[in-house]
């Protein structure tokens, strides 16, 4: 996570943030969930190599088609 800047919080066991939920030891702030979910899935597509950002974008764009034409 030193590539994230989370480094120095998590080298010296500090703690950060609402992140967990119940029998975790962290926080039941739903908004502190949802948050670090939409930050982790945002950070897995930026690490995305560009041929799968291609293929993900292919993906998104043929299955809006579908669904316009679904509905």
């Amino acid at each position: 996570m030193v590539e994230y800047g989370h480094g120095v919080g998590e080298g010296t066991g500090a703690v950060g943030g609402a992140r967990g939920g119940p029998g975790t030891g962290g926080s039941d702030d739903w908004g502190a969930s949802i948050m670090g979910a939409a930050e982790d899935a945002v950070n897995t597509v930026i690490g995305l190599p560009t041929e799968q950002l291609l293929l993900l974008a292919a993906v998104v764009l043929v299955g809006l088609f579908l669904l316009k034409r679904a509905f």
